[in-house]
């Protein structure tokens, strides 16, 4: 077996478990601040200095100048990820209610016919048996 010159050496790499990174929202009160600095930023290195020291990008930046002019504050709260849900069409609970009905009736008819079958050959049975004797 080969050793490295670290385990020779007594010393052992660690192994670091670092956790996901979790995607930053920002609130709408916090995008408002953020803007509210942004245009107080005049002077050359400001703006880049307000943005690190937020830890964002120009993008945001701009993407919440357009909502803000827009008017439109609910784009400045952060919005759910994902497809949106669907709301069930009553039609659908309709047509599931009367699948499980026809399921009730199919299985009443074919226990019906079960009983019927049963009938009809005790009845041949015994009529046969009656003209036998």
């Amino acid at each position: 077996m080969m050793s490295t010159a670290m385990e020779t050496s007594g010393m052992t790499a660690e192994t670091e478990v670092v956790a996901k990174p979790r995607r930053r929202r920002f609130t709408a009160a916090e995008k408002l601040r953020v803007l509210r600095e942004a245009d107080r930023c005049k002077r050359p290195g400001e703006l880049g200095a307000l943005l690190r020291r937020e830890g964002l990008y120009s993008s945001h930046l701009s993407t919440w100048r357009a909502a803000r002019q827009r008017g439109d504050l609910v784009g400045l709260t952060p919005r759910p990820r994902g497809p949106k849900p669907q709301r069930p069409d009553p039609r659908d609970r309709k047509i599931a209610e009367l699948e499980r009905e026809l399921r009730r009736v199919t299985t009443r008819m074919e226990r019906a016919e079960g009983l019927i079958a049963v009938q009809k050959k005790s009845h041949s049975f015994w009529a046969s048996r009656s003209r036998a004797t």
